[in-house]
C-alpha cells in the first residue's frame, strides 16, 4: 500500500506499520523463504504498491499465480480478521494495470532478442560450453561485426559457424586458433537449442526495454511473464532474465537516486542463475546489480535459501523478507544462523529462533532507512494484497493481451537481411565466378588445342610439300645425273669416234 509521503506499507510488527522508503526502493532487495511459507504473495503486495505509486515492474510468473494481480480481489474471512490488526478499515479491491508476455507467444506478448543482442558471453552459458569453445564463438562474433554481418537468429549463427570454419585457415593468424571440434561442439549445442524450441526466442523484431516502463492511469504497469514453459530449461529462463536485466543497464539512461524508482524487477527463482555460472559471469552480474539502480533500476530476488545469492551480491540487497527457513539437516541450520546474522539484532526476541517459528504470511522484516542504513529486524506480518490471489482464465488473459497497446507490435515477425542471407549471396557470387573461371579454362584449354591442332596440321603439310619437293628433286638430279652421263658418254664416244676415225 502505497502512503501519500511516498513509502510503501508493506507488513504490519507489533510496534505498528512496516514501510519502505520509496528512494530507497532502488537499493535492491531480497525475498526468500522455504516452499510455501508466503514468498509470492509477499512479491504481490510489494509489486502492486509500487504500481499504485505508479512505478512499473517486470515478474516472471512460474505457476500463473500472478497473473492474479490484473484482476480486483475479494474479502474472505481471513482478510477480514486481518483488517483492524492492519489498521485498515475499507479495503479497496482493485485490479493492476498488466500485460502478458511469453518467450514462446503463447500466453502474451512475444519476447525475442538478436544473437548479436544476446552476446556471445551470455550465449555460451545458454549452451552450456567449456573455455575453448567460448573463445571460439567470441571469435566467430568478432568476425562477424568485422564484416558487418549481423547476427539475427538461429540460421545466421549456424552459416557464420560454418562459414568461419571452411576458412578457419585464414582468420587463424589474425584472430585466434579456430577448431573443427570446437565449431561442431557449438552446432551441437545449438541444434540441441533449438530442439526445445529456443529458436523462437531469437529473430525480431527484438524487444525494447523501454515497453517496461510505462503507466497507465497513473499506475505502474505490471509486466507479467510467462514462465511455467520457460522454467523446463532453468538456463534459458535465467539467462534471459539476465539478459533483460543487461538491456536494462545498457539502455537507460543515469539518473542518479530517484524519489521512486523507473522500474521493479523482481528476479524470482533466483538460484538458478547462480548455478554452474562461472566466476567470470558472477562478477558481471555484481557489477550489473552495483550499477543499475544509478539507472532507476531496483531488483529484488526471490529465492528460497539466503545463501543461494554470491556474498558480494547479497551485500548489495538492502531491502529484507525472510519467510520461515526448514533446519532438518546440519548444511540447513548452518543456513538459518547465518541468515540471522545478516540483519540487525533486535533485543526483543532471538532472530535465529525466530526464523524457524514463521507462519505462513509471517516474516522477519528490514528495510533501509532514509540514509540507507538496515533498520533493526523485525517480525511481522504481511499485508493481504488488494488484487486476485490466485491464477486468471485463459479468456481473461486473451482480453487482456488483445486490449494492450503493444498488441500487433511484436506478433508479427520479419527477417531483413543479415548474415545468413549475405553469406549465401556471397557463395552464389563465389559460385558464378568458380563457374566463370571454369569456363574460361575450359575455352582456354580448347583454343589451345585447337592451336595445337592447327600447328600439328601446318606441320604434317610442310613436310609432305618437303617431301614432294625432295622427290622431284632428286628425279631431276637423277635425271639430270642420267642424262649428262649418256650425253657425256655420247660426246666422249663422239671424240673418240672422231680420233680413230
Amino acid at each position: 500500500m502505497f502512503t501519500e509521503d511516498k513509502q510503501f506499507y508493506i507488513a504490519h510488527c507489533d510496534n505498528g506499520p512496516i514501510n519502505m522508503i520509496g528512494k530507497m526502493a532502488n537499493r535492491h532487495g531480497l525475498i526468500c523463504g522455504a516452499t510455501g511459507t508466503g514468498k509470492t504473495v509477499t512479491l504481490q503486495v510489494i509489486a502492486e504498491s509500487f504500481s499504485q505509486a505508479g512505478v512499473p515492474c517486470f515478474m516472471a510468473d512460474m505457476k500463473g499465480d500472478l497473473s492474479g494481480i490484473s484482476q480486483p480481489g475479494k474479502m474472505s474471512g481471513f482478510i477480514e480478521k486481518r483488517c483492524p490488526e492492519f489498521g485498515i478499515e475499507n479495503p479497496q479491491f482493485k485490479g493492476m494495470p498488466t500485460r502478458f508476455f511469453d518467450v514462446f507467444g503463447e500466453q502474451g506478448h512475444p519476447l525475442r532478442a538478436t544473437i548479436s543482442e544476446m552476446g556471445p558471453q551470455l550465449l555460451a552459458r545458454l549452451l552450456n560450453l567449456n573455455e575453448t569453445q567460448t573463445g571460439v564463438l567470441n571469435i566467430v562474433f568478432k568476425i562477424a561485426d568485422d564484416r558487418g554481418l549481423l547476427l539475427i537468429d538461429m540460421k545466421d549463427l549456424r552459416l557464420m559457424l560454418d562459414y568461419v570454419a571452411k576458412n578457419a585457415r585464414e582468420f587463424t593468424t589474425t584472430y585466434g586458433t579456430i577448431t573443427s571440434m570446437s565449431v561442431g561442439a557449438i552446432q551441437r549445442a545449438l541444434l540441441a537449442l533449438e530442439a526445445e524450441g529456443a529458436d523462437q526466442f531469437f529473430g525480431e523484431p527484438s524487444f525494447n526495454v523501454y515497453d517496461f516502463l510505462q503507466t497507465e492511469q497513473g499506475q505502474g504497469i505490471m509486466n507479467v511473464l510467462a514462465a511455467d514453459k520457460l522454467m523446463m530449461n532453468p538456463k534459458l529462463y535465467s539467462t534471459f532474465l539476465l539478459w533483460l536485466l543487461s538491456e536494462l543497464y545498457t539502455q537507460l539512461p543515469e539518473v542518479g537516486d530517484l524519489e521512486l524508482p523507473k522500474l521493479i524487477f523482481f528476479f524470482d527463482e533466483a538460484h538458478m542463475l547462480f548455478k554452474d555460472t562461472s566466476k567470470a559471469l558472477v562478477d558481471k552480474i555484481e557489477q550489473v546489480i552495483r550499477l543499475v539502480r544509478s539507472k532507476g533500476v531496483g531488483v529484488y530476488f526471490i529465492t528460497q535459501s539466503p545463501d543461494d545469492i554470491p556474498e558480494a551480491i547479497a551485500g548489495q540487497l538492502g531491502n529484507r523478507v525472510l519467510h520461515g527457513l526448514r533446519a532438518y539437516t546440519p548444511k540447513e541450520q548452518k543456513t538459518v544462523k547465518a541468515a540471522a546474522q545478516t540483519f540487525r539484532t533486535n533485543p526483543n526476541f532471538n532472530t535465529e529462533a525466530a526464523i524457524l517459528e514463521l507462519g505462513t504470511g509471517e516474516a522477519l522484516v528490514s528495510f533501509l532507512d532514509e540514509k540507507g542504513a538496515p533498520n533493526i529486524v523485525e517480525r511481522a506480518k504481511i499485508l493481504f494484497p488488494l488484487s486476485q490471489i490466485g491464477a486468471i482464465s485463459d479468456e481473461q488473459r486473451e482480453t487482456i493481451i488483445r486490449q494492450s497497446r503493444l498488441y500487433g507490435q511484436y506478433e508479427k515477425t520479419f527477417d531483413r537481411e543479415s548474415a545468413y542471407e549475405m553469406l549465401v549471396e556471397e557463395q552464389k557470387q563465389a559460385e558464378k565466378r568458380a563457374q566463370k573461371e571454369a569456363e574460361e579454362e575450359e575455352k582456354r584449354k580448347a583454343k589451345e588445342a585447337k592451336e595445337k591442332e592447327k600447328a600439328k596440321s601446318s606441320k604434317s603439310s610442310s613436310k609432305k610439300k618437303s617431301t614432294g619437293r625432295k622427290a622431284i628433286e632428286k628425279t631431276i638430279n637423277t635425271t639430270a645425273t642420267t642424262f649428262g652421263r649418256q650425253l657425256g658418254k655420247s660426246i666422249f664416244r663422239s671424240i673418240l669416234g672422231g680420233i680413230f676415225k
